[in-house]
């Protein structure tokens, strides 16, 4: 059930990433919701999306 809730918080992240002010509210959420070692892999999952969209790079203040 974890795995599906990582899973549902990467597909929500890929929509919002349009928008940098939602994209980072969704990230807070999702590190209230994940387990700490999905929250890693998130991590590496929005250094990936961030190459494609620079402008989400300040998220990852909320991932440190």
């Amino acid at each position: 059930m974890a795995r599906a809730m990582f899973e549902y918080t990467k597909t929500i992240l890929y929509k919002v990433s349009f928008d940098s002010v939602l994209f980072c509210k969704e990230v807070k959420k999702a590190i209230q919701r994940l387990l700490p070692h999905e929250i890693e892999e998130l991590k590496i999952w929005i250094i990936s999306l961030t190459r494609q969209n620079p402008e989400l790079n300040q998220c990852l203040i909320y991932l440190n």
